[in-house]
């Protein structure tokens, strides 16, 4: 992984390849490339270490023309970061580049080195490159080499495949790792993400687990796993064109926090009325299968594993039905038991989450009722391969940090389990109409968190050098306190750690001393008195408090303890709102630390291996 572009055009295309690197920029990586085949069948490789402009610095230097190219941004998994290792790889005339992992390289790479083959990467992907160059010798076609070669790969992937001696096509199959074809006049593009084709077409078609396709300027043919042709739907996306654009703010994820009112509206768009949720809004079907549903099982990565866990309090405590969140990577590889009428829930931004896409797969096949997808890509595997989806709508996000991402899956969620108690007869049309009036209010709610800005900036200076943070949540706060901390340590790098409050003197309380802050989310709920405790506890032993605490919960500053007032909102809306603040002091503290913001270094944006 992690971005791919390809084009195959009259015009020069060099410069259509390095805009869509930089579009995937957002995703993470380390080094970049291109190929590029030229009208005499020559072709020129480019690979550079770092960012996508030093790859568009030497591009212009070699003054590289020709309508058939390939090209990459790679987030290493097998090799260290380095020009070598950097895609695309080659063998003979062969050139490929290729998202995922092959997780038989190192037998292929045995065979084919008793083949003559010589390795010049430490990559998986090269495999790729020499597979495709001795099938060929075999096969009557690019096509029909690239389809012996899939047979063989065991793992993911997504991979592209030129031939300098044929510049008039390319081929590419997807298993794992998606792929879009972007359709021009006279010329057609293929990319890892439709963001970076948006400069030049907007009719997308999205291919198909197993699918093998060769593109030329003027057609696309689609072969199956089976190797039959198959006609896959051509739509036009209306995605943001400027996504890439970040305006007035220094990062986009500064942009994308501050897009959240606008965003969470997007969300509730028709949707929603004064008083209820418009049930068939939620997906196909949806109210005959709410009806049924005894149990809910999310499965998430990362962020979307945090929301999960948020919106578990919301499906017991408001909808009255039983609620599991698992990791992805765990739940995948467990011996699970469905229970009976069980809806199974994916979370994802991307909708590409290899281990959430993985996890559904098998989910499928164990008896599930049904299988949602919460996700904000509509084009995308989760998407597509779910019995219905509920899209957030967010808008692209570019950050590597998720934000609005996060927030419009709560509010989603919290729709859904409005929806879901009212068909099982939990809800009654009163609770609706005050679970959906808070929801109306968080637009209005979430800018007010956002003015909070400045005060929070002034707050990061005391984060500065330090090494170490502790969040603390109780309830439906826990899970705010564990996305805060993650979002800390993705773009600050301090090690940070969130826990339930009340676990404190089970272990915890041996790390508190003055050089650890201890950040608080405190509402004005049920919990509050015994979530002052908790934080008596931490002043006891020296501990540094930073308490986000509503205005009417009653905590003023003192010795070792700052307070931020916020205001008071709905206690069923309230971890939404919360989750602002907490992303601001993650941003401000990463902007002292000097950390890349957008694009933390090790991560990518979205996780297409597992």
């Amino acid at each position: 992984m992690c971005g791919i572009v390809g084009a195959v055009a009259q015009r020069d295309i060099a410069e259509i390849l390095v805009e869509g690197l930089r579009r995937l920029e957002y995703r993470g990586y380390d080094s970049a490339g291109v190929a590029i085949v030229d009208a005499q069948n020559h072709c020129t490789r480019i690979r550079r270490l770092g960012k996508v402009q030093e790859l568009a610095d030497a591009v212009n230097a070699a003054n590289v023309s020709g309508g058939t190219g390939i090209a990459h941004t790679r987030w290493a998994t097998h090799g260290e970061p380095s020009e070598t290792n950097a895609h695309p790889h080659a063998s003979g005339d062969i050139a490929v580049v290729h998202n995922g992992i092959i997780e038989n390289h190192e037998a292929l790479r045995e065979l084919l080195q008793s083949r003559g083959y010589v390795f010049e990467s430490q990559t998986d992907t090269e495999v790729i490159a020499h597979l495709v160059e001795w099938e060929l010798r075999q096969s009557e076609s690019l096509v029909e080499a690239l389809q012996k070669t899939a047979k063989q790969l065991e793992g993911a992937y997504g991979t592209v495949v030129l031939d300098r001696r044929d510049p008039s096509r390319l081929v590419v199959a997807r298993s794992g790792s998606p792929i879009v074809i972007g359709f021009g006049v006279g010329e057609n593009f293929l990319a890892s993400d439709q963001l970076a084709l948006l400069s030049v077409t907007r009719r997308f078609m999205y291919l198909e687990e197993g699918d093998v396709a060769e593109i030329t300027r003027r057609s696309v043919t689609v072969f199956d796993g089976q190797g039959q042709p198959v006609e896959r739907e051509i739509i036009e996306s209306n995605a943001e064109h400027d996504a890439g654009d970040k305006g007035q703010y220094r990062h986009f994820m500064q942009k994308e926090i501050f897009e959240q009112p606008n965003a969470l509206k997007q969300t509730m768009e028709g949707r929603v009325t004064h008083n209820s949720v418009i049930i068939d809004s939620i997906g196909t079907h949806a109210k005959e299968i709410l009806s049924k549903v005894e149990h809910v099982q999310i499965i998430a990565c990362g962020t979307s594993y945090n929301s999960g866990m948020a919106a578990r309090y919301w499906f017991e405590s408001l909808a009255g039905v039983s609620c599991d969140v698992e990791i992805a990577s765990e739940f995948r590889y467990r011996n699970f038991v469905v229970r009976p009428n069980s809806l199974l829930i994916t979370l994802s931004q991307s909708g590409e989450t290899a281990d959430t896409l993985a996890a559904l797969r098998i989910a499928k096949e164990k008896g599930y009722m049904a299988a949602m997808t919460i996700c904000n890509v509509s084009g995308s595997s989760l998407v597509r391969e779910s019995d219905f989806a509920f899209m957030t709508r967010a808008g692209t996000e570019i950050g590597v940090a998720s934000t609005k991402a996060f927030t419009t899956q709560l509010a989603a969620m919290l729709m859904l389990v409005a929806g879901l108690g009212r068909q099982k007869g939990n809800i009654d049309a009163e609770k609706e109409a005050e679970i959906v009036q808070a929801i109306h209010e968080l637009p209005v709610q979430i800018e007010s968190a956002l003015a909070f800005d400045k005060a929070i900036e002034a707050l990061a200076e005391d984060f500065a050098d330090k090494n170490h943070t502790l969040f603390l949540g109780r309830g439906e706060y826990y899970p705010i306190a564990m996305e805060a901390a993650l979002k800390l340590k993705e773009i600050s790098y301090i090690h940070a750690e969130a826990y339930a409050a009340g676990e404190l003197k089970h272990g915890p309380l041996a790390l508190i001393d003055a050089d650890m802050p201890v950040v608080v989310i405190a509402p004005n709920n049920d919990l509050l008195e015994k979530l002052k405790s908790n934080v008596e506890e931490v002043r006891a032993r020296g501990g540094l408090l930073y308490v986000f605490a509503d205005e009417k919960a009653g905590f003023e500053d003192s010795e070792g303890m700052k307070i931020i007032k916020m205001p008071h909102v709905h206690e069923i809306t309230a971890p939404i709102f919360y989750t602002v603040p907490m992303q601001l002091l993650s941003y401000h503290v990463a902007l002292i630390k000097g950390t890349d913001v957008d694009q933390p270094r090790n991560l990518a944006k979205a996780v297409t291996v597992e």
